[in-house]
């Protein structure tokens, strides 16, 4: 198998910027997805426009250069996606004229390990590259440049949204739907984190014991004044939530399953988001069915008390 993959616009033609660079980070996407790529037997070869000035040279000269590597079986283009600066979710999609089964899973591929909305495949028969280049070709869109939530996932989850890149490219089977185990909806709240009083310093979590048990949920220090795992979660920077899981239904080390992710959405914004399981709560009493961290919360524009969905584990889009 042999795929040519190549960063989008140009060093002197530049694409969108906003809080990362469209034109860096693709070239870092396609390096990276390359390695993975060779990793897996797959003959890859990568290109970057150094030379162009215009966009009309640019895209000429990445379509040449596709055309120009002989036989192959996959043309890639790499690209980041812009629309208006915020601070809410956008998302991933992939874009193509006839792969729409490889586009589909390379979005939902990508939004499942990451976390990034999964905007899905489009259909695009107005781009140059896909229109021009002599073998089966995608565009991927990676993420929104200048959506705060989508840098922070991205940056987050880089060597994820890489390797799903190359696995779904190569041909690796694309992840099954999974059977729900779990869907409640009711009110929510926060916890978690250096600014939790609400739990003692030293309160732990159901089914997280030791921070390499998930370290992508936590600060990398204790906090001052602290030893337990609820309040060094990392709050303000990763989506999680607890909820009362069923353990004979969802055993403690499914929940703990860094790739086994909840999707959690707002009844009252219709925003919706992928979470980890943190812990088993909130208690009945509270009345209410989930806790999620402040930065979920904010992501899903919500305040204490809104309602949410909670489905475990999450659902791929498909189709």
């Amino acid at each position: 198998m042999k795929i040519v993959i190549s960063s989008g616009h140009a060093k002197y033609v530049r694409g969108a910027s906003g809080i990362i660079d469209e034109v860096d980070e693709a070239r870092k996407v396609v390096e990276a997805v390359a390695e993975r790529l060779r990793g897996l037997n797959v003959d890859t070869v990568t290109y970057h426009d150094d030379v162009s000035t215009t966009q009309s040279e640019n895209l000429e000269r990445i379509v040449d250069y596709h055309n120009a590597q002989g036989p192959h079986d996959l043309d890639i283009s790499v690209h980041f996606n812009a629309y208006t600066e915020t601070s809410s979710p956008m998302g991933t999609e992939c874009l193509y004229v006839s792969q729409y089964d490889l586009a589909d899973n390379i979005s939902s591929t990508i939004a499942a390990v990451s976390g990034l909305i999964d905007r899905g495949p489009k259909l695009r028969d107005d781009l140059y590259f896909l229109n021009n280049t002599n073998e089966p070709a995608i565009l991927i869109e990676t993420c929104f440049v200048d959506s705060e939530a989508d840098a922070k996932i991205y940056n987050a989850n880089f060597d994820r949204i890489c390797w799903a890149i190359a696995g779904i490219s190569a041909g690796k089977q694309a992840p099954e739907i999974p059977r729900i185990l779990l869907s409640v909806q009711g009110s929510c709240s926060w916890f978690g984190g250096p600014e939790d009083t609400g739990v003692s310093p030293s309160e732990g979590l159901a089914f997280l014991y030791e921070y390499d048990d998930a370290p992508h949920l936590f600060l990398p220090e204790q906090p001052p004044g602290t030893t337990g795992l609820a309040r060094r979660l990392n709050a303000d920077r990763k989506p999680y939530v607890a909820c009362r899981w069923d353990y004979n239904v969802t055993p403690k080390t499914m929940l703990a399953d860094p790739h086994q992710l909840a999707l959690v959405r707002s009844m009252r914004t219709g925003k919706e988001f992928f979470a980890w399981p943190s812990d088993w709560g909130p208690h009945e009493d509270t009345g209410r069915v989930a806790d999620l961290s402040p930065f979920l919360m904010e992501i899903l524009e919500i305040e204490t008390d809104d309602e949410v969905e909670v489905i475990y584990p999450r659902r791929f889009r498909k189709g």
